[in-house]
């Protein structure tokens, strides 16, 4: 079975977000093992370049097998095209780690550490919406593969 990583920079602070990241969860327990990582935001450190040099090094750490940065810079994919990068991925690896930033971003060294970058979109969402949408779009994309009636 396919492992399906998340590297999220920071948490979900409200129960809503918690609880609809929890349901894409338990349905996606159906087609992957999922692992959610959340680590520490270091807002603290107050210096914009410092919290980038921080995070980063922390979100370095925990990369495994395709690793896919999501990053609005890069390139947009519809989610019937997502369904199947998705798949050609996963017929080359067992491990596919998404990495969400924290909200300065990531450093050059995680760039280069990924082996693609993808854009939902170049509107800015807040943290705990995009997760969502992260889960939402994987569970659809695995839906759209197995011909399950959720994608329309």
């Amino acid at each position: 079975m396919l492992t399906v990583n998340l590297v999220c920079v920071g948490n979900l602070k409200e129960k809503f977000s918690r609880d609809m990241a929890a349901e894409y969860e338990k349905r996606l327990s159906a087609f992957c093992k999922l692992n959610i990582l959340e680590l520490k935001e270091q807002n603290h450190l107050g210096d914009e370049n410092l919290i980038v040099g921080k995070e980063s090094e922390e979100i370095l750490q925990h990369l495994k097998g395709f690793v896919v940065l999501c990053d609005v810079a890069s390139k947009q994919l519809s989610s019937e095209n997502f369904a199947s990068h998705l798949a050609d991925v996963s017929q080359r690896n067992s491990c596919i780690t998404f990495v969400i930033g924290g909200s300065f971003g990531v450093n050059d060294k995680v760039k280069r550490a990924a082996n693609e970058k993808i854009s939902f979109s170049q509107m800015t969402f807040p943290h705990n919406l995009f997760r969502i949408m992260l889960l939402e779009q994987i569970y659809r994309a695995f839906t759209i593969l197995n011909g399950k009636t959720y994608h329309k």
